[in-house]
């Protein structure tokens, strides 16, 4: 097996909604085809990634950085024993001469080649992503459906207590059980009759509301808010500091009972690592929402399973963030506790195969080879213009 080429691309995700730290008007993120030399059907069989949502594409690093050194690898380097392409031995190659730290954009750029190699491999295995990786990473016994909520609640011009009731309802009639909305881009008054409108339509079962700050609390603020939101009995308090101030999260967590949740802005085994010896995360309630297409793949995320089982963390702590189909592939395959999801948001990236359904809370997975953009018509419309 051989590397043909590898196309790199721009999409925009924009919206007019915002959280409590930004707006989304200009977002937008890298995408990726990996064309091989293995001929299916008369075509060359072809893996494709993308770099979720939430940061910024990375396509300085990509052009001149790790698609180039994946270009210019020996291909023997880049297989197993087997002479299967190995996505983890591409990994080594793509960062070869990285120092470490540093994470940011890079770990962006890395993710979105890492989850286009898997796709690639899986594919050629002729197996849908989540089979794959459960016969190879998991217990060869994967999840066949996973539990999803429905991330909104922005804010948005216009957008009052009717609109944003409105929008929860639209979530449960499309089969979500646990929704979540965004707080801190307000004073605390007005987010206190925000979180219970939303409570008025979940018949006031606060176990059903997550809320999420987005980092933008310094201490007292987190405790004031802690304070107010408890008696609610809240799904989770998310990312309520800065995600590397982990003495802000520990402290949080010796005040406020609940559930906190944290992690998708932390993009390395270390950052992990530190999170779990230092941010006073309580494994039998908090929640770790590492997004592995943004903290350098799969092959890192791995890794940072591997350190949670030895801090005494259950895979079902993990509900990664991002809300799309490679992280529903890896729910299912390496049994996390669920998966994010933007019902009708970051288009035409996010969410699921077209033909998926949510039922009571959990959705199931496609069987179409790979990660199964090929089931998702707009995004792969997309996909597809990149290379010939």
């Amino acid at each position: 097996m051989k590397i043909q080429a590898v196309h790199e691309g721009v999409v925009p995700i924009s919206s007019s909604i915002r959280n409590a730290w930004i707006d989304f008007s200009s977002m937008d993120c890298s995408i990726v085809a990996v064309v091989s030399d293995v001929v299916r059907d008369g075509k060359p069989v072809v893996g494709y990634g993308f770099s979720s949502n939430g940061r910024y594409s990375a396509g300085e690093i990509l052009r001149r950085r790790i698609v180039p050194r994946l270009l210019q690898a020996d291909p023997d380097s880049l297989l197993d024993e087997a002479g299967d392409l190995d996505p983890a031995r591409a990994w080594d190659v793509v960062m070869r001469n990285e120092k470490p730290g540093g994470h940011g954009e890079r770990s962006v750029a890395v993710g979105v080649v890492d989850m286009a190699l898997f796709d690639l491999a899986a594919k050629i295995a002729g197996q849908p992503l989540y089979r794959y990786l459960s016969e190879r990473y998991g217990d060869g016994e994967p999840d066949d459906s996973v539990f999803v909520y429905a991330a909104g609640g922005y804010y948005a011009p216009g957008k009052e207590l009717t609109e944003l009731q409105d929008e929860m309802r639209g979530f449960l009639d499309q089969g979500y059980r646990v929704v979540k909305m965004k707080i801190g881009g307000a004073g605390l008054a007005e987010d206190l009759a925000r979180v219970e409108a939303v409570l008025d339509v979940l018949d006031g079962d606060g176990s059903r509301l997550a809320v999420d700050v987005n980092g933008r609390f310094d201490l007292n603020t987190a405790l004031e808010y802690g304070r107010a939101i408890e008696p609610y009995g809240l799904f989770w308090y998310e990312e309520v500091g800065d995600p590397l101030d982990y003495l802000l999260n520990a402290t949080l967590a010796e005040h406020y009972r609940g559930p906190l949740a944290t992690g998708e802005n932390l993009f390395s085994l270390q950052d992990a690592r530190n999170l779990v010896r230092y941010g006073g995360l309580r494994p039998d309630r908090d929640v770790i929402q590492v997004d592995p297409a943004l903290s350098y793949g799969l092959v890192e995320y791995l890794r940072i399973q591997e350190m949670l089982r030895k801090h005494g963390w259950s895979s079902r702590r993990c509900i990664p963030h991002g809300g799309h189909q490679f992280s529903l592939h890896l729910a299912a395959a390496l049994k996390l506790g669920g998966n994010e999801s933007y019902p009708g948001e970051f288009q035409p990236t996010g969410g699921f195969a077209d033909d998926a359904v949510v039922r009571d809370g959990r959705v199931g997975l496609t069987e179409i080879p790979g990660i199964g953009f090929e089931g998702k018509r707009a995004f792969y419309e997309v996909l597809r213009q990149l290379h010939p």
